[in-house]
């Protein structure tokens, strides 16, 4: 059953960023904390130089799958500490343009593989990125 979408008396947290020149130009956040300069890879034309947005995606859905992993690892009593989540985002053509592709994949030291397959495909059900992607972009777990 897919999830109810929040309204604006939900949110708790709003991240502002505004980009020039799209791919190939400057992106920051509007407090400062995050000023980059973009481009594109060399794969895709550019001079492989600047930070791209997929590497901006990644690093985001990393952190934010494993906030997830936490959380779904104190409810559950498992140790995931010494954890790592790494993700791994494509772009590619499709039949409409571009898409991506996503592999989420984790060291989790403490834990035999059946206990940490399980806590990955439950933070796959609660992290907001894994949500906000579902029917839309190919996520693989690891």
């Amino acid at each position: 059953m897919p999830s109810t979408p929040i309204t604006p008396s939900d949110v708790l947290y709003t991240a502002v960023a505004t980009a020039e020149n799209g791919r190939d130009g400057r992106v920051a956040t509007d407090d400062g904390r995050l000023d980059l300069v973009v481009g594109p890879p060399k794969e895709m034309g550019g001079s492989g130089t600047g930070t791209n947005p997929e590497q901006l995606f990644a690093a985001g859905y990393s952190a934010c799958f494993q906030g997830a992993l936490a959380v779904v690892a104190r409810q559950e009593g498992a140790d995931v500490s010494g954890s790592t989540v790494t993700a791994k985002v494509g772009i590619g053509r499709n039949d409409d343009g571009f898409g991506l592709l996503v592999e989420i994949s984790a060291h989790l030291p403490a834990l035999d593989g059946a206990t940490a397959r399980d806590l990955l495909e439950k933070a796959h059900q609660v992290c907001p990125y894994s949500k906000a992607t579902r029917g839309d972009i190919t996520v693989t777990l690891a």
